[in-house]
């Protein structure tokens, strides 16, 4: 390599890298956004007269709804038009929306506030994991998105962090009176810290993010790229039903291990062992940020390791030792009788409920044509937020509130949700290895079309609109 082209291929280089910072940057204001509803669970219920059956459908059912109906339109955009402007707008959209809640007075209220906080996970992940895809070979695909989906457990920290710390500052105080809003209470001001600062990201990703060439395009029996619409992208996964039926629904019950987790985790420790907000806050604000960023690394890094050593179903294989690894400590976390063993078996919990994070990620682009990444993300990002965020943290709400008949026995709920579903998890992903490694020699055979009429093309590069 020549001196006068080495500078360039570092930079490019390094540009890719920034690009991985600030879509994580991104995706931990979502985390934070989404996140910081769950340590404020006692006031918010006292507040509004909620149930943990109506708490639940404000931390899972609400949010998912909203991916349920724009989730597959803005796919559909981010695989047609520059994907760093829609991640942009999304970003300002769930910011806002986030500060809404922070005026809500009624369920209705916080409800349609928390429907319009969905657009996040609508516009971030789907845009961003088929951007990334066309910035990383394939090699290096899984610690991209490994770092990337470091956001997620680095945003639930700090939501408990930062909520913690707002506890702790405004415990003294009951009420706030503020122009034009009113009197609001403590939790209500939460809201509006950690919302309106995503307005700068939005900002940031607007000014500095360019969309890349678009790599593996689909094309037509003459090479020609073409536009691949929602019907071909619906026959794409039927034509590999097995594959994405393990996937999808697998990686569903996986993340619901891992939402039970995160969403009813601040309730058990405050309600068993007695903690305080404030306590529960900076103690599972330290476990996601060291168990959860460590384990959605490892989850990337093995995908990567297992791909050099030629196991094409790398992703789905980091998967499945996850999940069988996840199985134990998710449920006795919930039995011990000390909080320290308790955040001990926790710590091991939520280091292998990461593990697919970046490896469904990687299985799915891996795959996918170009046109059809996005919307393929869209499909299992619905699947996966309405089984794993809308029904799994309803699950353990309705065991605790109909069959338990005790807000003291949610450990118990979370339990038996957990057992069920990472063991479902394990199963469905093992099984997928085969038909996933089917589906990769299927797509590559020089006879293969995906309908109608499109094989993948992937010397075929192509500007983004």
């Amino acid at each position: 390599m020549s001196s006068s082209t080495k500078p360039k291929s570092v930079k490019r280089y390094t540009y890719e890298w920034y690009v991985v910072i600030v879509c994580m940057l991104a995706y931990i204001f979502s985390f934070v956004d989404r996140q910081v509803l769950a340590l404020m669970i006692e006031p918010i219920k006292h507040d509004l007269h909620l149930s943990d059956t109506q708490f639940s459908l404000l931390q899972g059912f609400a949010f998912s709804l909203f991916y349920a109906i724009m989730g597959m339109p803005i796919a559909y955009l981010a695989d047609r038009f520059a994907r760093p402007r829609i991640i942009a707008i999304g970003i300002a959209l769930w910011s806002i929306a986030t500060a809404g809640c922070g005026t809500a007075h009624t369920f209705v209220q916080m409800f349609a506030a928390r429907l319009s906080v969905g657009v996040g996970e609508a516009a971030l992940s789907p845009s961003t994991y088929s951007m990334l895809s066309d910035y990383f070979p394939k090699e290096r695909l899984g610690r991209a998105l490994g770092i990337y989906s470091l956001g997620s457990f680095i945003g639930g920290g700090m939501a408990f962090l930062v909520g913690g710390y707002v506890i702790a500052l405004l415990k003294h105080a009951t009420a706030f009176s503020l122009p034009i809003l009113g009197e609001v209470h403590a939790w209500q001001i939460t809201f509006f810290i950690v919302g309106l600062p995503g307005l700068l990201i939005a900002l940031l990703f607007f000014a500095t993010i360019r969309d890349p060439q678009r790599k593996g395009l689909a094309s037509d029996i003459n090479g020609q790229a073409m536009k691949v619409s929602l019907p071909d992208t619906l026959r794409f996964i039927g034509k590999h039903r097995a594959t994405f039926f393990c996937h999808f629904v697998g990686f569903s019950f996986y993340a619901m291990t891992l939402y039970c987790l995160m969403s009813w985790s601040p309730a058990f420790y405050m309600r068993h062992f007695g903690l305080s907000p404030v306590e529960a806050g900076y103690k599972l604000g330290a476990v996601l940020l060291v168990a959860n960023t460590a384990g959605v690394f490892c989850g990337g890094w093995l995908n990567d390791w297992f791909l050099r050593r030629g196991y094409r179903d790398a992703p789905m294989r980091a998967a499945w030792l996850g999940a069988l690894f996840l199985i134990v400590p998710s449920v006795v976390m919930t039995q011990a009788e000390e909080v320290g063993g308790s955040l001990v078996w926790l710590v091991l919990a939520m280091f292998f409920a990461s593990f697919p994070l970046p490896t469904s990620a990687v299985a799915m682009q891996n795959l996918a044509p170009n046109q059809m990444r996005a919307q393929v993300s869209a499909i299992f990002l619905l699947v996966s937020n309405l089984i794993g965020l809308g029904l799994g943290t309803t699950l353990v709400a309705l065991v605790t509130d109909k069959i338990f008949g005790s807000p003291l026995a949610v450990g118990n709920s979370m339990a038996v949700v957990n057992a069920i579903a990472t063991v479902l998890a394990f199963a469905l992903l093992y099984i997928g290895c085969r038909h996933y490694r089917a589906s990769l020699e299927r797509e590559a055979s020089p006879s293969a079309k995906t309908p109608p009429d499109i094989s993948v093309a992937s010397a075929t590069p192509a500007s983004s609109s």
